[in-house]
């Protein structure tokens, strides 16, 4: 049997990023070496998701994972996104891994820039759970009863009443026409507090509210 291949997972805390981790860990044919996530280098915190860093620490402690947390500024380009990128992973680059996964479902204009990107970084970018039907992938989210929390909407699609709620078959069921049940299209953004893989649960209660760009809300999580 061949060893297995050290990789990296670029994770926003979100429910695709762990979906990612723990198909990776399941298979043999990987050994995930860390997290990484990128966040805005002025409030720390994952750009859309809204997810503070000391929660992505929470995470990954639970999950029982290195966390590499690397800085972007407000307005980044990608070059600039590349160069921070290539200093952020650069020790895991040096302990000889040059594999990092990618959690995208189906947006083909998203994968080309991952893989452009990350090739040019001199990374091999893998996509553990691409074309993953996302009924299928929101069904199994419910049957392996992950605690997932909506920690942003769009409210151009999506009411408010659903933001720091928990992802369950009844909310799934009330999502409008049209909307993808994870999120794809950028309908809302997700944490993960519970599920295969951790430790101990977060425990976390919605808080203060924050408007972004004009339609998007978020909302402070907790630890209680």
């Amino acid at each position: 049997m061949s060893e297995a291949i050290p990789i990296v997972v670029l994770s926003s805390g979100g429910k695709d990023s762990l979906y990612m981790l723990e198909t990776l860990r399941r298979d043999p044919a990987w050994r995930v070496e860390a997290l990484v996530t990128t966040v805005n280098e002025t409030n720390r915190r994952v750009a859309m998701h809204g997810t503070s860093e000391a929660l992505l620490e929470a995470q990954a402690m639970s999950l029982g994972l290195p966390l590499t947390v690397i800085g972007l500024p407000e307005a980044c380009d990608n070059r600039e996104y590349e160069r921070r990128l290539a200093r952020g992973l650069a020790a895991h680059r040096e302990a000889g891994v040059d594999h990092i996964a990618c959690g995208d479902l189906f947006l083909d204009d998203i994968r080309r820039w991952r893989e452009q990107s990350f090739q040019r970084m001199g990374w091999r970018p893998v996509f553990p759970i691409w074309q993953t039907a996302p009924d299928r992938l929101a069904q199994q989210l419910l049957d392996d009863q992950w605690r997932i929390v909506i920690t942003c909407i769009d409210t151009e699609v999506l009411p408010e009443s659903l933001l720091g709620k928990d992802i369950d078959a009844d909310l799934l069921n009330r999502l409008p026409a049209g909307i993808d049940p994870c999120g794809e299209n950028g309908e809302f953004h997700t944490f993960v507090c519970d599920g295969p893989g951790f430790d101990v649960p977060i425990d976390v209660v919605p808080g203060e509210r924050v408007l972004a760009h004009e339609r998007y809300l978020m909302v402070e999580l907790e630890v209680r």
